[in-house]
Order: structure tokens, then sequence, then C-alpha cells
């Protein structure tokens, strides 16, 4: 299989260096794109592609570049969401700590597509010793004229920042990114305008994911036909996935597009431990439906196949679950993160996070009352597609979907009056 991006993991980080990222083909992806390519023609590679967002969204990437106007009074931008608090997921961590300069070469090659000449890299807190990993291969990137004034000789300036993150999951976000990278506290913000439009300081801003970026100096250098043809018409390329939970090898792995989940579990990590049986796998990280094992066994890996059986691909969080999972036990966990992160702003999310977790906690000690299962359902039903921003979507989707498909888990936690039963049933 062809690896995009993780052909250079094996350097175990050597490729950090920037000799040792050009010797391995480094920055030739930029060369081209300066000498022989203009910004209308990057773009238009780029739509070919079919690449999509990968940090959850699966949004089209040229298109969403697209949306940038040509002219704009105030300074473009361009921003790289580092910020990877997705449960499940850890992919990005890899890009950034093994392979750095492919994600800045990506970015600059965006920021010159895009007229932005400035950029920063949102990274999440709990990643500093990454921080340092990017600032040493951005000071190294400055060195040698890929970044600064008139970038190899060309007219275009760019200027490239880390700014790390305080933890928090809602400024994973977009807008709310932006407003905590203006200083502010992390709220989303209403849309429209799009940041595209309208986004940092009131500039035109694209939001992209590390995984996103990291695509494009290979998407240059091979042509978007090339990379489209890798996945499928309408997901193009490879994706890497973070495979956790019951496998026998956990970890990164980088496949194409339209790869069989099943192929994922049992041939890349091998399978099973203890010859148990596959009961679920939430296939998108945390905030994603979860599966049972018939909808895994025909389920391809990439955005309309997972969204046929019911979920999403997500930020390719893919946690696998044995038989011997409590699902009930699961989904009380990731509702509890939820009510955690939830920022506040708006009441659905805030109070319907809340009301959820309490009904949980109830049914956790087994004193769950008959119809607690229903007032679960009917909360998350209160909170899906009515809150100001995805983050109740994302409490919300887990819950409906693990009563839909693991009901046995939830019966078992309601406290049922054996006494009334027995008086009905006679």
């Amino acid at each position: 299989m062809t690896k995009v991006l993780t052909s250079r993991f094996d350097l175990k980080g050597k490729a950090c260096d920037i000799d040792v990222y050009l010797k391995t083909g480094g920055y030739q992806a930029l060369e081209k794109a300066f000498k022989e390519l203009t910004p209308e023609k990057i773009l238009e590679e780029v739509k070919k592609s079919a690449l999509r967002g990968r940090g959850g969204a699966g949004f089209p990437t040229g298109m969403k570049w697209g949306f940038v106007p040509k002219e704009s009074k105030r300074p473009k931008y361009l921003i790289n969401n580092a910020d990877e608090s997705e449960p499940g997921t850890g992919k990005d961590r890899d890009l950034m700590r093994y392979d750095p300069h492919q994600m800045i070469e990506g970015m600059i090659i965006a920021a010159y597509t895009l007229g932005a000449n400035v950029s920063y890299i949102y990274i999440r807190g709990e990643y500093w010793y990454i921080k340092e990993i990017l600032e040493k291969a951005i000071a190294q990137a400055y060195q040698r004229g890929y970044l600064g004034k008139k970038i190899l000789g060309s007219g275009f300036d760019h200027d490239m920042y880390v700014h790390p993150g305080a933890g928090a999951y809602i400024c994973g976000e977009e807008t709310a990114l932006l407003e905590s990278l203006e200083g502010k506290r992390g709220h989303p913000r209403l849309k429209p305008p799009f940041p595209a439009v309208v986004g940092l300081y009131g500039g035109p801003t694209i939001v992209n994911n590390v995984e996103t970026l990291a695509a494009v100096p290979w998407i240059i250098l091979n042509g978007g036909d090339a990379y489209r043809a890798l996945g499928t018409e309408k997901s193009g390329g490879t994706k890497l996935y973070t495979v956790s939970g019951h496998v026998n090898r956990p970890g990164n792995y980088e496949v194409p597009l339209g790869y069989p989940l099943m192929n994922l579990i049992n041939e890349e990590c091998g399978g099973i431990p203890g010859g148990r049986k596959l009961k679920a796998v939430i296939p998108g990280g945390s905030s994603v439906p979860i599966i049972n094992a018939a909808e895994a066994g025909k389920c391809n890996m990439d955005y309309e196949s997972v969204a046929a059986v019911g979920s999403m691909l997500g930020s390719g969080g893919v946690i696998v679950m044995d038989e011997s999972t409590d699902i009930f036990e699961t989904t009380r966990n990731i509702t509890h993160f939820y009510m955690h992160e939830s920022c506040g702003w708006c009441t659905p999310c805030r109070e319907g996070t809340r009301w959820l977790y309490k009904v949980f906690d109830r049914m956790k000690r087994y004193e769950g009352r008959p119809g607690d299962i229903e007032l679960l359902y009917d909360l998350a039903d209160k909170i899906l597609f009515k809150s100001f921003c995805p983050l109740g979507d994302a409490a919300a989707m887990p819950v409906q979907s693990a009563i839909d498909k693991f009901r046995d888990d939830f019966d078992r936690r309601i406290k049922y009056d054996l006494v009334q039963i027995h008086k009905a049933a006679d």
C-alpha cells in the first residue's frame, strides 16, 4: 500500500531534522509549487484530489479553500488545528513528532495558495514536547529559506507560529479555536459568517487539520488525480487511523480510504486477543455513533460507507470492543467526558449533558427506574441538533446509538419492582 503520510515514520523521528527530510524528498513539492504552479493551479489539483478534512467534518478541502475571497482589505490567515482532543484519537501527534516538516511544507503551500502571510499551529497544551519539536523544525525552515521573506526567491513572504492551548475540548471546534487564539475564552461563534470570510481578527481564515495539511505535498508532487486514485471517487487518498481497545496491535495505521474495517482490525491490528468475538466498534472517535459487529462486517472505511451503516468516519479514532465489554459503562464514560468538556455557552449542552450523566450515575448503581432508558433517549434528543455547536451532538449521538443497538446492557441496570410485576402479570 502507498504510504502518503507515514513514509518517514520508520526513521524513528530522524525526519525532524531538516537535512534528513531534504534527503528523503522534502520541500520538493514547495519548490514545484513556487516554480511551476500558480495558486489557481494548486487549488485545482487539491480539488481534483478529493482530499477531505481529516479533523472530523470531512468537508472537501479544495472547496473550503475556494471560499476565501481573492481580494481582502484584511490579512488572510491559515490555522493548523493541532488540538487533537477527541478521545480515541492520537494520529496527529505522530505526524508532528515523527515528520513535522511534511506538515510545515503543506502549510506553506496552502498559505501560498490562499495568499496568507501568517499561519498558526494551534496545538493542545498537553503536547508540550511536540511544541518544542515543531519550534525547532520551524527554526530550521527559516534558516534554509523556506519561511520568512521572499521564500525560495519568490515574492511570497510567510511567518509561522506555534500557539499552545489550555486543554479545552471545545477549542477543537474551529470558531472556538479562533476565539482562544485571539486571547478570549474558547466559546464557539455563530455561523455565518464562516471563518473563510470572517475569521481570525476579522480576516479571511482557513482552519485545517494536521493530517489534511500533511497530505498536500504528496498531492502537489504526484497530482490530484493520483491522490484520488488511492482512495474512492468521493473520498480520495489514504487515511491515518488510531486503533485502540481490544486488538493485539493497537496503534496508528495508514490505509487507503475505502479499506474494509474488518481488514483493519484483523490484518493490520492482528485481530482480537484471546479468541474473543467482536461486539462493537466506534469508528471515528468518541463523538460518533457506535456500530455493532454485523455492521462492522460490511463497513468500508470511507465517509460514504461509514455513513451507510449509521455512523461517521470522524477523526479516525477506531475503538474496538470485544464481547466482554459493557456498552452501558463505555457510554457512561463518554457522557461524563462531554459533560466535563461542555463550555456552558448554551442551555441544551450545559444542562442536557449533566442530566444525562445524573441518570447514568443512578443506573450505574443498579438503581435505575423503569423509564430511565427512555429518559436517556429523550434527553439526548433534546440536545441533538439543538446546541450552539456540534459538542452537543457529540454527547447525544453515542447515547442514542448505544441504546438502539445494545439495549440489553442498559436493561440490566434497571431496578424493577418484582412484586408489582407479578401482580400485573396475574
